[in-house]
Order: structure tokens, then C-alpha cells, then sequence
């Protein structure tokens, strides 16, 4: 990728902690993204991020502004698209547990995602979630501090979709958390659930890298430039962040929101 190749990060109204995250992030490895809130605003970018809010508002921000087609243009063009939380339900093919009226998906993920999978915004929780295929392509430690902010799940992956991880259920969660779903009561506790996946140019996980100071899933998707075999879309190099490598001190990661003195949100 160029020098002045840049990365997209789509807009969300809640607040800039989840994008200050991704910029921070993207920066340590060497990338610049910039914030896309109009379909012209995706012409000469590289990838593009979904990060994570309010699906339903965020699908309806989207139709507001006509971005809708204008991102499933994008996608159809082989460019790396990755979906986080909410993102991941964005780029689903299909979505259960919807607001009445449902929303409009982007697609492309040939999968089923629950919306609200593990319950409430009160449910939201930490793990260290077993990440084998990050950890030998990135290298660092074999699990990822995962966090999961009211989460979407994915329900059926299709065949051509790349598991990347899975979450084992909890007695507590196999009884209380999920509500509402459509095969509620086949969910017990030990049982797993998708929770990052790839599919082509697509990369999804329903918990938020971005939270996090580990790095490793952001430089994972900016080495899948490149790989559709679109000779416009030259590999990243991108820069070796010292945190991720497997010699280093290992210690408890902290959420960057945890870490951040100030944080700005939008009106």
C-alpha cells in the first residue's frame, strides 16, 4: 500500500471512543484512517472499518445518506471490509433479534448473526478468548482479551466462511443472557458459539479489538489487502508493534478506555 493510502472508518453517533481506539491502533501499526459519513467519501480508500454502536441507528444513519448501496458497492469490489459488533451485524447476510421494522444489512457475510446474543448492555463482559489462527500469523500469546459490549453472535456460518474464534458458553449465560432468540433452550452451557470470522475480503468479530492495546487483529486485516489478487491493492507492510510479540513481558491487558485520560464524545 502507498504512503498515502488511506483507511476508511465509517461514522457512529454514540461517541468517538471506539473510533479513537481504531485510529490509535491503525497508527501503531502505520496507517492513517479517516472518518466516512458520505458515499463520495469512499472513493480512492483502500478498506474500510465498521466499528461498533447502535446497529439499528447506525443502519438507518447509513439509508439517511445514501450510503447503503454506496457500501455494498464497495464490498462487491473486493476491498477489505472489516465489521465489529455492530459491524458484524451490518455485514451479515442475515440478522435475528431485530427492533421491529428490522434494518437494512449491507451483506456479503454469508452468515447468521443474533443481535443481541449475550443479552443487555448489564451483560456486557471480558475474556481471554483462544485465538489460534491470530496468534501463528501475528504472533503473541494464544488468547485475546476480547471484549464484549451488549454482543451479536453468529448463529450458522456457511461454507466458505473461516472460523477465526469461538466462545464457550458459561452455565449462567446458557440460561439468562440470551433472550429472545429463535432457538432458545439448544444453547447450553459448554457449548460454542462464533464469534470472529472471515469470508474473502470480509472480516468480522462480534467483540471490539479496539478496546484493547493489543494490535494484533488490526494488522491481521490490513494484510488482507491485496489478497482478492486486485493488483490495486498493494499489501500493507505494516510496522511490528513491540506488544504483540510473543518474547515480550506478558501482563493483563486493560481496555484503552480504562487507559484514556480524557474522552471526547460527540453531540
Amino acid at each position: 500500500m502507498g504512503k498515502n493510502a488511506k483507511m476508511a472508518v465509517l461514522e457512529r453517533i454514540e461517541g468517538n471512543v471506539l473510533c479513537g481506539g481504531l485510529y490509535t491502533a491503525l497508527g501503531k501499526l502505520g496507517v492513517k484512517g479517516v472518518l466516512v459519513k458520505k458515499p463520495e467519501q469512499l472513493e480512492g480508500l483502500v478498506g474500510l472499518i465498521i466499528p461498533g454502536g447502535e446497529s439499528t441507528t447506525m443502519a438507518r444513519l447509513a439509508e439517511y445518506h445514501n450510503l447503503i448501496q454506496a457500501l455494498q458497492d464497495f464490498c462487491k469490489k473486493g476491498k477489505p471490509i472489516w465489521g465489529t459488533c455492530a459491524g458484524l451485524i451490518f455485514l451479515a447476510n442475515k440478522a435475528i433479534g431485530q427492533k421491529s421494522g428490522g434494518q437494512e444489512l449491507i451483506g456479503g457475510l454469508d452468515c447468521t448473526v443474533h443481535r443481541n446474543f449475550f443479552g443487555s448492555q448489564l451483560n456486557s463482559f471480558e475474556t481471554e478468548l483462544p485465538v489460534p489462527k491470530i496468534a501463528a500469523e501475528e504472533g503473541g500469546p494464544e488468547t485475546f482479551r476480547a471484549v464484549f459490549i451488549r454482543a451479536p453472535a453468529i448463529l450458522e456460518a456457511g461454507p466458505s466462511v473461516e472460523v477465526l474464534a469461538e466462545y464457550t458458553l458459561l452455565s449462567k449465560e446458557s440460561t439468562s443472557t440470551i433472550e429472545n432468540m429463535e432457538n432458545e433452550g439448544q444453547c447450553q452451557a459448554g457449548q460454542k458459539v462464533i464469534v470472529a470470522v472471515k469470508q474473502g475480503n470480509l472480516l468480522a468479530t462480534a467483540f471490539h479489538p479496539e478496546l484493547t492495546s493489543d494490535t494484533r487483529w488490526h494488522s491481521y486485516f490490513l494484510k488482507m489487502l491485496g489478497e482478492n489478487g486486485d493488483q490495486s491493492l498493494v499489501p500493507v507492510k505494516v510496522k511490528q508493534d513491540p506488544e504483540n510479540s510473543v518474547s515480550s513481558p506478558q501482563h493483563r491487558d486493560l481496555p484503552i478506555f480504562r487507559q484514556t485520560e480524557v474522552l471526547s464524545f460527540e453531540k
